[in-house]
């Protein structure tokens, strides 16, 4: 995919022997101690091209020397530079998957999930004509005149807002920022998530605003609701409990621990014509989970959602947060009766679908009930999983049932 002339390429990078395995299989992360040797001038996020330590070439990625992970693959071919028409071709790739993958849906999804779009280090979030981008390393902050380009072309936006809050920016080098990059953008957004209809913060709201990565559970879990009695944990702007609300349940109770997410989740269930049955409050859900474990919370569920924010920001704190999500899942197994209903979530690269299915498993040993599993699943198909890259698989999800 030869783009246009430039002086990048005279960065190499040689790898130490049996380092290249991994890159051959398709991962596209290059860590800084498989490095033997970097040749040639460059500055942090520079295009260089990898090599074996035998010589052979395996792709071309942006480098940084400041970062554990040092090299971030675009291509298994040469680039001569990565400019507009690099970006336009790998983005308007990204949005011909999703217009094929969801055909018909309103333009509400995540356009680019990084690695998984063969873009590392770029996510960009849809919500019609306003996109909200996440820029996560020093070669893609380097390129974002020409990733602005293309977006312009391809889609039209009305408004561009740059999310660049995540921790790991700090791994780059890069400064923490927020801000409008181009247009204009409103405080609030309206999102048609699947038929229902959301207001979502950008610039004061979690991550890029929403969670598309759970849409496809929330309308699996649809059929599930009917007749249940709710509990709603970690409810943000109340998408799970709405969908329960909506969607056939008795009562909806919603705690989290923003007040303005809560009071953010009861307008969306007057917006969705709820507001009678699912009500949201500003609590915290451990806190909630133990009332409710002891049947002391005044609101008897006989199904529970249960979505916490990511509790490993790295490897080191693996340890300890598998304990805490054993106990917030055993807290609600507890809580439930026979026949109930538990919809519990992990949403950290770190914690593995193995891990996961032994956090509920000891989670039920803890609570002394016999569960069955129902489903288990991942993130939606706007974040799309490479196989050779495990870090792309990030959501868990599972439903379980309390067998009496």
């Amino acid at each position: 995919m030869p783009i246009e002339s430039s002086s990048e390429t005279k960065l190499k990078i040689s790898l130490k022997r049996n380092e290249e395995r991994r890159i051959l299989s398709g991962h596209s992360w290059v860590f800084s101690n498989e490095i033997a040797e970097v040749s040639g001038k460059f500055e942090s996020g520079d295009l260089g091209e990898v090599f074996s330590a035998s010589g052979e070439f395996l792709g071309a990625g942006f480098y940084n020397p400041h970062s554990l992970i040092a090299v971030r693959i675009l291509s298994k071919e040469r680039l001569d530079a990565a400019g507009f028409d690099f970006f336009h071709q790998r983005l308007s790739a990204a949005l011909g998957y999703r217009e094929r993958t969801y055909p018909g849906r309103a333009p509400f999804y995540r356009l680019c999930f990084g690695e998984s779009d063969g873009l590392p280090g770029l996510v960009i979030d849809r919500y019609d004509s306003v996109l909200v981008l996440q820029i996560l390393s020093a070669g893609m902050e380097k390129h974002l005149p020409q990733i602005t380009e293309a977006l312009l072309k391809l889609t039209r936006p009305s408004g561009i807002y740059l999310k660049n809050d995540h921790k790991s920016r700090a791994l780059e080098g890069l400064k923490s920022e927020e801000k409008i990059h181009y247009g204009t953008i409103p405080p609030l957004l309206e999102v048609d998530d699947f038929g229902l209809k959301f207001l979502t913060p950008i610039a004061s709201g979690q991550k890029t605003g929403f969670y598309f990565d759970q849409s496809e559970n929330r309308v699996f879990l649809r059929p599930h609701f009917s007749g249940k009695t709710v509990l709603d944990l970690y409810s943000y702007t109340g998408t799970f409990g709405i969908n329960a609300a909506k969607f056939g349940a008795q009562a909806v109770l919603g705690f989290d621990s923003s007040e303005d997410a809560a009071r953010l989740a009861n307008q969306n269930a007057g917006l969705n014509g709820v507001s009678s049955i699912a009500r949201f409050e500003k609590k915290d859900a451990e806190e909630a989970l133990a009332l409710a474990a002891e049947n002391r919370l005044g609101f008897k569920p006989d199904m529970i959602l249960l979505d916490p924010p990511s509790l490993v920001p790295s490897r080191k704190d693996l340890p300890k947060a598998e304990r805490l999500y054993v106990r917030l899942n055993s807290l609600a197994l507890k809580a439930l009766p026979a026949g109930g209903l538990l919809a519990t979530s992990t949403c950290s690269h770190h914690v593995s679908r193995e891990l996961f299915v032994s956090i509920v498993r000891k989670a039920a040993g803890m609570a002394k009930k016999t569960v069955r599993l129902l489903s288990l699943r991942t993130q939606a198909q706007d974040h799309p999983i490479l196989l050779a890259m495990p870090e792309t698989e990030y959501l868990h999800f599972a439903l379980l049932e309390i067998v009496g």
